[in-house]
């Protein structure tokens, strides 16, 4: 993405966090000279890209003194909060905060407060788009927070987002997020259960993926991993693991509104039978593999 011109020059900003989706959204940021200094919990990985981009190491907070925006991508609560912690003792006053981890609400709110009593605003902006969303800067992002720490995270989202969507309060980012992983776990199980009967009722898949996408079936995982499914490739756009670590935290939050919770359970069950089966670090289409797997017939 190029900016015009005339617009003013984007803050400076740090990213703590470079696995495969953090990695890349780095680099548009860095394609846009704003990055100023990057971090990892692997080390190695943090130096090896700060060399490539030109771009400083942190070794502790103390090195993100200088930034106005830090945006993180960490795996889980307890690195969110680690580091908003470390970030709330260095960061200036009027100083932004965005997180685009996968956390509960209750996360995202606590970690609002904790930098909010040092003057500094946070915005839980989880994303949906995949390893190939973050690649080609076309992610689409759901912002929880003040309207505005929105604006001010806008000029650094919009270096890889598709679309930015400001869903409310701190915590509704993470809130939209729980709501898409649920949809995004079912549709998961609908392909991979169709595709496997489709498998063993002999159908040509060269026929049969083009005619489920002309129809109501189309969706994006049928488009984008249908065709690597059937051939048993499974590079990961979104590991299984990582799902399994989503689906986990949606079901904490669906638990506190009572509703039937059928689909995720089913979902979460499968994701952790897969991981059991040692294919947590495969694309969440592994899945499949459960799916061809005999129905095991009740006794009696």
């Amino acid at each position: 993405m190029t900016r015009p011109i005339d617009t003013p020059p984007l803050p400076r900003t740090g990213f703590i966090g470079l696995g495969a989706m953090g990695a890349p959204m780095a680099r548009h940021l860095h394609a846009l000279g704003a990055l100023v200094v990057v971090a990892n919990r692997t080390q190695s990985k943090a130096e090896a890209l700060a060399a490539e981009l030109g771009v400083r190491t942190a070794r502790s907070a103390d090195n993100f003194a200088d930034c106005d925006v830090v945006a993180m991508c960490v795996p889980l609560d307890a690195d969110v909060l680690e580091n908003v912690a470390s970030l709330a003792k260095v960061l200036k006053r009027g100083a932004l905060v965005i997180d685009h981890s996968t956390v509960s609400v209750q996360t995202a709110r606590k970690a609002a407060a904790m930098l909010a009593l040092e003057g500094i605003g946070f915005v839980d902006a989880p994303v949906s788009g995949g390893v190939e969303g973050a690649r080609a800067g076309r992610l689409s992002i759901m912002a929880g927070g003040e309207a505005a720490a929105i604006e001010q995270a806008r000029p650094v989202l919009e270096a890889y987002a598709a679309g930015i969507a400001h869903m409310g309060e701190s915590g509704a980012g993470q809130a939209t997020k729980a709501v898409n992983q649920v949809l995004v776990a079912g549709i998961n199980e609908a392909v991979c259960e169709g595709l496997a009967l489709g498998e063993k009722l002999g159908l040509d898949p060269v026929r049969l993926l083009p005619t489920l996408m002309a129809g109501a079936a189309a969706n994006w995982f049928l488009g984008k991993r249908g065709e690597t499914m059937l051939r048993d490739e499974f590079t990961p756009g979104f590991k299984s693991a990582h799902m399994l670590k989503d689906l986990r935290i949606v079901q904490q939050v669906a638990r506190e509104t009572g509703i039937r919770t059928t689909v995720l359970d089913q979902a979460a069950a499968d994701y952790a039978e897969l991981v059991e089966r040692g294919h947590g670090d495969a694309d969440t289409s592994a899945l499949i593999r459960l799916k061809r797997a005999p129905r095991a017939e009740s006794a009696g």
